[in-house]
């Protein structure tokens, strides 16, 4: 295969999501597209780099919780590039047999999930390229159902993804989101983190700019926005908050995301809840 032919067929002339945030990570899964892209966002708004390293933070501490708690299969949404810890890690560390399935759309995400896959020998991970506009094959997908048993409790993991879907398109995010729950068992949970303009309007409302220049579709939303993706379900105390702040686990004050850090720089809201 040609690099022309390489470069069309994983997207590299054009910046991704998932590069863009490996990016902001550290990472070296990413292209001139995507650099020039973050680049932009960055100067635009310089603390997306701590928002991106806020909500790994907040997916660690959400997935720890939840295994503690008995939860042994997990479905991760909008999973990029891998960055260990991942997802699997944590859940494998407390339950030895958890089950996770990774979903993006990304082709590069795909090309390094083989790096997702070698879990502990008990529990089982799998990869699903699909796209979050269409739920219904990823709960189809060959993949997910032979790995995750739904009439059993899930972890459902939405983190920093539903803000690159807006209200406008068809279907929207929140009957995304009410396809996916409605699908899983009694007792699953949904962790969901979103960015806002609550706290620095200007700000972000700068980076997403630099998202739509980019041809990447995006939409920050206030809290009571945030809060409908909850509808139904039952929100686990401190209910939504900026992670900083959302201390059920009694992590907050020995996180490293409550030290140094403001609600502006954060910028993001966080939230955990169980279906009844």
């Amino acid at each position: 295969m040609s690099v022309t032919d390489s470069r069309t067929r994983l997207q590299t002339d054009q910046p991704s999501i998932a590069r863009m945030y490996d990016y902001y990570l550290g990472g070296r899964d990413n292209y001139a597209a995507d650099r020039a892209a973050a680049g932009r966002a960055i100067a635009a708004f310089p603390a997306i780099m701590v928002i991106a390293r806020t909500n790994r933070v907040w997916m660690h501490r959400a997935t720890r919780f939840l295994a503690e708690r008995g939860v042994r299969q997990f479905l991760d949404l909008g999973t990029g590039i891998p960055t260990s810890p991942n997802l699997h890690e944590i859940a494998q560390s407390v339950i030895p047999g958890s089950r996770v399935v990774y979903v993006d759309k990304d082709p590069v995400a795909l090309a390094q999930s083989e790096h997702l896959l070698n879990g502990r020998p008990e529990g089982r991970t799998t990869f699903v390229q699909a796209d979050l506009n269409d739920p219904a094959s990823i709960l189809a997908a060959p993949q997910l159902t032979e790995t995750l048993d739904l009439e059993r409790p899930v972890g459902l993991s939405l983190n920093a993804l539903l803000h690159f879907f807006p209200d406008d398109q068809d279907p929207g995010p929140y009957a995304i989101v009410e396809h996916l729950l409605g699908a899983l068992a009694p007792g699953s949970y949904l962790a969901l983190s979103h960015v806002t303009t609550d706290f620095d309007p200007e700000g972000i409302g700068s980076a997403i700019d630099v998202y739509h220049s980019s041809g990447i579709p995006a939409q920050a939303r206030g809290k009571a926005e945030v809060e409908r993706f909850f509808a139904d379900l039952e929100l686990v105390p401190p209910g939504l908050e900026v992670p900083h702040r959302w201390n059920a686990d009694g992590m907050a004050e020995e996180s490293r995301i409550a030290a140094d850090v403001t609600d502006a720089e954060v910028s993001t809201y966080v939230g955990l809840a169980r279906k009844p």
